[in-house]
């Protein structure tokens, strides 16, 4: 086998890769010479860049640093001048508080010395009150030595002497005050109520205590007293009311404390009477059926009247109340008549005065509500008639007004004094009211006794029917302002002790009289 040739051919193969080898090496070699020549210059192009960055980076702190030093020096330079200014100001503030408290020292020494004298002067003064008040309690006594009176009875009549001269400046000052109200409020108040009156149509007394049956013959009393008396007895029971039957020709008298129940007989009676059927049990249908009637024409009255003067919206109690009044008298006055009257008269007044009409119309209905029931219920027709107002959901201004118009309670509003107006002016006026011959002078006999037990009276008279009363005094036991006072005390003791219809004015009389003979 020929190795040879294979040598050859290997050797020959590995020089080939030898050289091969080599020439790369050798490229390699230069590209790495390049590779770190371009390394060495990237190197020096940074070191270049950096250098430049550190000096670019040290220029910008140095302007940083002279910036913030420029900032500060130009702060503290303000900072410094106001401190300079404030410590101006303080030192200015300081001068200020330093003469002002040279200036209070100063005032502190002028007070301590004014103090000083006052001092003095206070003990000065001190020692000349002593002595006044040893002055005067020698005077004091040397004065009780000579006018013989002690210091008590020298106050007494000093006392009495400043109380006396008190009244008649008091006098004075009331007559004066009265002379100077009474012209404005008398010719307002004149002319207001006389405004009031001419707008009232008001009819005279007509009506009585008991009621009176015309008979057609003298046999008619027999036939109403029937069998043994048994028709009259039916008829009173029937009707609650006593049935009189005297000499009067051809008339029969019913008499009950209820108006209610004297009309209920007296129509009974005389439709008994028109029929001629009389006995118990036609007395008795005849009575029931008045009695339904009756029923119906009170609450019509009532409805009427609260028409008439225009007031509205009443309770239906509050109607029929109003309708049982149109049988009620008072000094012979028909109550509902006079209700009306009064509404009227307060709706002309409030009209006058500015105020609302229509409170006034209804409270001047209303303030005699109570007449309806008070022989069925204790108290004052006033109250009574204030409690039904306030039950009939009437407001508290009603309520007062119907309360206070006899001054059973304090009037709270213009309108209840308004009421007690139009109230007085209604039962005062001509021929609204009458009473018995009996009361009537006993009336005037209280009312000129009431004036004679005053001190300084000489005598009284009652006149113009009761409503004015003329009191002359003695001259020289009151003067003239004593007069004036004694007019007020008579009036109010009018007021207090006697019970009349309307107002009564006291005129109080003083002269003197010189009377001398010529011989």
């Amino acid at each position: 086998m020929d190795y040879v040739p294979i040598a050859t051919g290997v050797l020959g193969m590995f020089c080939g890769l030898t050289a091969g080898l080599l020439l790369k090496f050798g490229a390699l070699g230069r590209r790495m010479k390049n590779a770190e020549k371009e390394a060495e210059r990237i190197i020096e192009n940074a070191k270049k860049m950096a250098e430049v960055e550190r000096s670019e980076v040290a220029i910008s702190a140095k302007e940083e640093i002279l910036r913030t030093r420029t900032e500060f020096e130009t702060s503290t330079k303000e900072r410094r001048q106001e401190l300079m200014q404030l410590e101006k100001r303080l030192n200015q503030r300081e001068d200020n508080l330093d003469k002002k408290l040279d200036l209070l020292q100063e005032k502190d020494t002028q007070l301590q010395s004014r103090d000083a004298k006052l001092a003095k002067i206070e003990k000065s003064l001190r020692d000349k009150h002593e002595e006044i008040e040893e002055l005067k309690k020698a005077s004091r006594i040397r004065l009780e030595e000579i006018s013989r009176m002690s210091t008590d009875e020298a106050r007494n009549i000093l006392m009495s002497q400043i109380e006396e001269e008190a009244r008649r400046t008091g006098a004075a000052t009331i007559k004066r005050i009265e002379e100077e109200t009474k012209g404005i409020a008398e010719k307002k108040s004149k002319e207001i109520l006389t405004l009031a009156i001419q707008k009232c149509a008001a009819d005279h007394v007509v009506e009585t205590t008991v009621s009176s049956v015309s008979l057609p013959n003298e046999e008619m009393k027999g036939r109403i007293i029937g069998r043994e008396g048994r028709n009259i007895r039916a008829l009173e029971t029937a009707t609650g009311v006593d049935v009189i039957i005297d000499d009067t020709p051809e008339a029969v008298v019913l008499s009950s404390f209820d108006p209610i129940r004297r009309e209920i007989a007296r129509v009974s009676l005389e439709r008994l009477i028109m029929d001629g059927r009389i006995h118990p049990g036609r007395i008795e249908e005849i009575v029931a059926k008045v009695k339904k009637e009756m029923e119906k024409n009170i609450r019509e009255a009532g409805e009427q009247s609260a028409f008439d003067v225009k007031v509205h919206n009443l309770h239906q109690e509050a109607i029929k109340l109003l309708g049982r009044l149109k049988y009620r008298t008072s000094y012979g006055q028909n109550v509902l008549k006079h209700s009306e009257e009064v509404a009227y008269l307060a709706g002309v007044m409030a009209g006058e005065l500015n105020m609302d009409v229509s409170t006034a119309r209804r409270a001047g209905l209303l303030h005699d509500l109570g007449k309806a029931v008070d022989h069925e219920i204790e108290g004052s027709h006033a109250m009574i008639g204030a409690d039904l107002v306030r039950r009939f959901g009437e407001p508290t201004l009603i309520v007062n007004s119907v309360a206070a118009h006899h001054e059973e309670v304090p009037p709270e509003s213009l309108l209840a004094v308004l009421i007690q107006a139009a109230d007085a002016l209604s039962a005062a006026r001509p021929g609204a009211r009458r009473e018995t011959l009996e009361t009537y002078v006993r009336r005037l006999e209280q009312l000129e006794g009431l004036a004679d037990g005053f001190e300084g009276v000489s005598k009284s008279f009652a006149i113009q029917a009761g409503r004015e009363i003329r009191v002359v005094v003695e001259p020289e036991k009151l003067t003239d302002d004593g007069a004036m006072l004694l007019a007020s005390d008579v009036a109010r003791k009018i007021e207090n002790e006697l019970e009349y219809p309307g107002q009564i004015k006291v005129t109080v009389v003083r002269e003197v009289r010189a009377v001398d003979y010529a011989k």
